[in-house]
């Protein structure tokens, strides 16, 4: 787990945070897991593709997307990193499982031994445009398994973390909640918003 950027404290945000998804799922276990410790909103906002390191895409993420809201924002880019094809897919994994399926994505190792992976999450807030966002980022270790459980939710059939026996899919939402690669980069966004003692104008629109 980390955090970049430079910590700022004591704003008062005039709207609640954004948080940037289109996806319900995702949206269901950020709240599952921020609870109401930070007051945010969802809304899909048609951000570019971005390629480059998941740090960089999450940045550049947040600010393209201050800009559209004019407000506080808090984005998410989420990567499945194989060890043995040094961590490629990473963040293009939604495009690789949209073209190839689960089976398809399980193949593509099927000529290394080494199954191991990480899914890595990174989370960057800015509090409105042109500022700089700050980035948290949560890794949890795995391996590449033939999907198991539902797969309605992108790649969590497929992916065991260590130390488990089920895959995400198969593990209960609260288990999953508890050692995913989300909830460890939430975790940090929790410690920053309490550290920082942002104050909100909720009444604002």
């Amino acid at each position: 787990m980390a955090l970049t950027g430079a910590r700022v404290s004591g704003l008062v945000l005039p709207k609640p945070v954004t948080f940037v998804t289109g996806n319900a799922k995702k949206l269901e276990e950020v709240r599952a897991i921020l609870g109401s410790s930070i007051p945010f909103q969802s809304l899909r906002l048609d951000l570019p593709e971005l390629q480059g390191e998941p740090e960089e895409i999450s940045k550049e993420k947040a600010k393209l997307a201050a800009l559209q809201v004019n407000g506080p924002v808090l984005v998410e880019d989420t990567c499945l990193c194989f060890n043995a094809l040094k961590g490629l897919p990473g963040p293009y994994i939604k495009w690789f499982l949209q073209k190839l399926g689960h089976e398809g994505l399980y193949n593509l190792l099927m000529a290394y031994e080494d199954k191991s992976a990480h899914a890595l999450c990174s989370f960057s807030f800015a509090t409105g445009p042109n500022v700089e966002p700050i980035t948290f980022l949560g890794k949890t270790p795995g391996k590449i398994v033939p999907a198991r459980g539902p797969t309605d939710f992108g790649w969590d059939a497929m992916f065991q973390p260590d130390g488990y026996d089920q895959t995400y899919a198969e593990m209960p939402k609260e288990e999953k909640n508890k050692i995913s690669h989300r909830s460890r980069a939430l975790a940090l966004v929790k410690s920053h918003f309490a550290e920082a003692e942002y104050s909100f104008q909720t009444n604002s629109q």
